[in-house]
């Protein structure tokens, strides 16, 4: 019965070599741990918050495709034509039934199992990964389109073409695991290999830290080909003596720095329909306050990332350095590192992106 705590993987920067590893792909969607009872289907969260009534087309299409009484952990996802869609997948989880219904059929998620829980009336969670893989692949029914059981490899040179080959298409990198585990709810104790890259950004902004005392975050911009500064996201993540630091670095560029602002408009629906930009309160993000502070567009900084969707960093960045020797016009998104798409039907056939 729910909850499950999915087990959780800690990150390294290079894939992980040893006797009886298994591997992957780290798919960029939701966790979802699937409990299926009769007609009885519920979708939970790694943070147990339901998704059951975001997806009412997986809990049909799960019916038909996981036995009849099972526990099964994977990933939702979309997957479009350019690759899995992160921004498209979280516009899914609508307060209104009427708009759920609506995306069900215009963007419909796939679901794309790796780990087999428990079935009928068997807990497998003592059980090694390698027999719960081998059981999940004689259960699953993936003839169903967006129904989709994992690729995993034991060859380590395979896992390492995932890793370069199929960026493109969005995934996050590879999980590798080994093959005697079992399954240990809520502990990180297998391993995730991530993308890791750095960009030279604008600096246009910051907000303060939750504690009103230091720097929060970086807001952080790239030019288009048109001149345009976007917002693409931030670094953050400092330690309490950076934070205060930061205030001091900045305070010179504070001075008079929305007059000639590109986001001086921010707070404007139509400026934001012509670039990307920082502010505003949206159903993602509640209460949060999302006030920032302007900076006059003078400063560049070298920030880690890991990737881009939809021309913003999919996770937050990482201020490695400024960067005194660059100037703010030269930082564009033509310096980034451009992956070719791969279709997903290289590696998974027709089934998910029908």
């Amino acid at each position: 019965m729910p909850p499950v705590r999915p087990m959780l993987a800690k990150a390294v920067r290079e894939v992980p070599r040893a006797p009886g590893m298994m591997y992957e792909p780290k798919w960029d969607g939701f966790r979802c741990i699937v409990f299926r009872d009769g007609a009885e289907v519920e979708l939970g969260s790694r943070n147990d918050r339901p998704l059951t009534r975001y997806f009412p087309e997986l809990v049909e299409l799960l019916r038909e495709t996981l036995p009849c009484r099972c526990v099964v952990d994977g990933e939702i996802v979309v997957v479009t034509d350019a690759g899995l869609d992160f921004d498209t997948l979280q516009n899914r989880l609508h307060p209104a039934e009427s708009r759920v219904r609506k995306l069900a059929v215009e963007t419909p998620a796939s679901f794309v199992a790796f780990d087999l829980l428990a079935l009928d009336d068997a807990n497998l969670m003592g059980e090694p990964f390698r027999e719960r893989r081998r059981r999940l692949a004689g259960v699953l029914d993936d003839s169903f389109a967006r129904v989709v059981l994992t690729p995993v490899t034991e060859d380590p040179e395979v896992a390492e073409d995932w890793f370069t080959r199929f960026e493109g298409a969005g995934f996050d990198g590879v999980i590798a695991k080994p093959g005697d585990l079992p399954y240990e709810q809520d502990r990180r104790v297998m391993w995730k290999v991530k993308h890791e890259r750095t960009a030279d950004c604008v600096v246009a902004g910051f907000r303060w830290h939750a504690d009103g005392h230091g720097v929060g975050s970086l807001l952080l911009g790239l030019y288009d080909d048109g001149g345009t500064l976007h917002h693409v996201g931030v670094a953050s993540s400092f330690t309490a003596a950076r934070r205060r630091e930061l205030v001091g670095e900045l305070a010179p560029l504070r001075e008079n720095a929305l007059a000639e602002h590109p986001w001086r408009d921010w707070a404007d629906a139509e400026a934001h329909e012509r670039g990307r930009m920082p502010g505003g309160v949206s159903r993602w993000t509640g209460t949060k306050d999302l006030s920032w502070e302007p900076l006059r567009i003078e400063l560049v900084a070298e920030v880690r990332y890991e990737h881009l969707i939809s021309g913003r960093f999919r996770h937050g960045g990482r201020l490695v350095r400024f960067r005194a020797d660059r100037r703010p016009e030269s930082c564009t998104y033509a310096q980034l590192e451009e992956v070719p798409p791969a279709e997903l039907a290289a590696l998974f056939g027709a089934g998910p992106a029908a």
